[in-house]
């Protein structure tokens, strides 16, 4: 086997995906083995831009896909660290902003300052009020 790397690969059907990458000749029949194969696809808002990662095959529980020479347009390595890094962290990230339950989203602390009715009240209530008495 190859050395590892990282790369956008673009397959005869259309889909470019970002992984790391591993070439195996296999007895004059290359293969190309992809490891944690993603989809990025780079998103624009009136904010900025940003990127979008979703799994290849997100049903599959596998992390590792061979995929023949025959079914590859075109390759090229990846040495953006901040792709790179993007894609690590991606793959390292096991906390999730909200999770769902019933079609419903969770709260959870990471979206924000979490109160109660009561205490949003007050405080808005006190906000106001210092405005008022400097006038």
């Amino acid at each position: 086997m190859g050395e590892e790397f990282h790369a956008v690969v673009k397959l005869v059907t259309g889909e470019e995906v970002f992984s790391l990458v591993c070439v195996d000749e296999n007895d004059g029949d290359p293969i190309l083995l992809l490891m944690n194969p993603v989809v990025m696809k780079v998103m624009r808002n009136h904010v900025g831009q940003y990127v979008k990662v979703k799994p290849w095959m997100e049903m599959a529980t596998d992390s590792m896909y061979v995929v023949k020479y025959d079914k590859i347009v075109t390759m090229t390595e990846v040495k953006e660290e901040k792709m790179i890094t993007f894609y690590e962290k991606y793959l390292n990230d096991e906390d999730t902003d909200y999770e769902e339950e019933e079609g419903r989203t969770k709260i959870t602390d990471k979206m924000g300052y979490v109160s109660s009715v009561e205490d949003a009240r007050k405080t808005l209530e006190k906000l106001y009020n210092s405005i008022e008495d400097t006038k």
